[in-house]
C-alpha cells in the first residue's frame, strides 16, 4: 500500500529514516514519465529524473506546505528538462567530445508502433506550454484543475493552452499527412 504524496513528503520534512527512499520509490516512475514527455525523444529522461531527485534531496526544505510537493516537483522537472535541452543544443555546436547517441528514450521509441511514434513526433513540435497541457490532460488523464495546480497557473489558462495545443496539433498532423494513409501506402 502506498502512502499519499503529502504523507511521504511530510515524513521527509520531519527527517524520518528512509523517508527519502520511499518518496523516490513512489515518485520516480511519474518523474521519469514527465521528463520523457516534456523533453521529447532527444533527451535522456533517466538522467533528468536523476537530477530532479538531487534537487529534491538538497532543496526539499524550501517547500513548507506538503500539499504543494507535487506541483513543486513538476516545476523542478520542467526546469531541468529545459536546462538539459539547452545543454544538448549547445553540445551540437561546441567542438569536442561527441555526445552518446545511444539514448534509451530513442531506443524505446523504435519499439513503438508507427502511430505512437508519429503522435510523439507531432507533440514534440508543439510549444512546451501547450505540449505539457496535452500530456497532463489528454495522455495522463488529469483534470484541468490538477494540471493547473501542477503548472502553477489558473484553470482558464489550462483551458486556453489546451485549445491552442489541440488546434496546433491538428494543423501539424494534417501537414504531415494522415498516419493511417502513410501506413497503407508504406
Amino acid at each position: 500500500m502506498s502512502l499519499p504524496p503529502t504523507t511521504l513528503f511530510a515524513a521527509l520534512q520531519r527527517g524520518e529514516p528512509r523517508a527519502l527512499d520511499r518518496l523516490i520509490e513512489a515518485w520516480l516512475p511519474v518523474t521519469v514519465a514527465w521528463c520523457g514527455r516534456l523533453g521529447g525523444a532527444r533527451l535522456n529522461r533517466e538522467d533528468v529524473a536523476s537530477d530532479v531527485f538531487m534537487v529534491v534531496m538538497n532543496r526539499h526544505h524550501k517547500v513548507t506546505v506538503p500539499e504543494k510537493f507535487p506541483s513543486w516537483l513538476y516545476s523542478v522537472c520542467r526546469n531541468l528538462v529545459r536546462r538539459h535541452q539547452r545543454k544538448a543544443w549547445l553540445r551540437r555546436w561546441v567542438p569536442g567530445e561527441v555526445p552518446d547517441t545511444a539514448d534509451p528514450v530513442s531506443t524505446a521509441r523504435v519499439e513503438m508502433s508507427d502511430t505512437a511514434r508519429w503522435v510523439w513526433e507531432v507533440l514534440d513540435e508543439l510549444p512546451l506550454t501547450q505540449r505539457e497541457v496535452l500530456i497532463l490532460c489528454d495522455l495522463e488523464g488529469r483534470t484541468r484543475e490538477e494540471a493547473a495546480e501542477l503548472l502553477g497557473v489558473s484553470s482558464g489558462t489550462i483551458k486556453g493552452r489546451m485549445r491552442l495545443g489541440r488546434e496546433k496539433f491538428r494543423r501539424l498532423a494534417r501537414s504531415r499527412g494522415d498516419i493511417r494513409e502513410a501506413a497503407e501506402v508504406g
